[in-house]
């Protein structure tokens, strides 16, 4: 059993001594010439237009989060999936718990309004005034 986690660890070891000595040699065999040009924004050979800064919703954010969240969570399912057979009961009981958090959270949002795509004026309202309320 321990020599299947040493496979693991020697893995690990050589992924980041191959991230360090790829970051060193790149440190080392730079350029060090620095222009003007290299700090604006490129826009495919235009000249930029406007400002580089862009205001957009937050609830990308909130919808891009759960998705990380559960695309995570597919991640640790497969190898339970796996081994399943080998683990019993005690491990399925784990999963349900794990899976059950992650639906109480999606539940807590769906409620809370966020998964709505076009939301009322009176849900941001609300919102906005809970957050007035945070920052007193």
């Amino acid at each position: 059993m321990l020599f299947n986690f040493a496979n693991v660890l020697i893995f690990l070891v050589v992924g980041c001594l191959f991230v360090v000595l790829n970051l060193t040699i790149s440190r080392l065999l730079h350029t060090k010439l620095f222009s003007g040009e290299k700090y604006i924004p490129y826009e495919c050979g235009e000249d930029p237009i406007g400002d580089t800064r862009i205001k957009f919703n937050t609830r990308f954010y909130v919808i891009a989060l759960i998705f990380l969240i559960f695309d995570v969570e597919v991640v640790f399912l497969l190898p339970w999936a796996v081994v399943f057979r080998e683990l019993g009961l005690f491990a399925f009981l784990e999963m349900l718990v794990f899976i059950a958090i992650l639906l109480v959270g999606l539940a807590y949002v769906w409620a809370k309004g966020d998964l709505e795509w076009i939301r009322s004026t009176q849900l941001e309202v609300q919102s906005f005034q809970r957050e007035e309320s945070y920052d007193n």
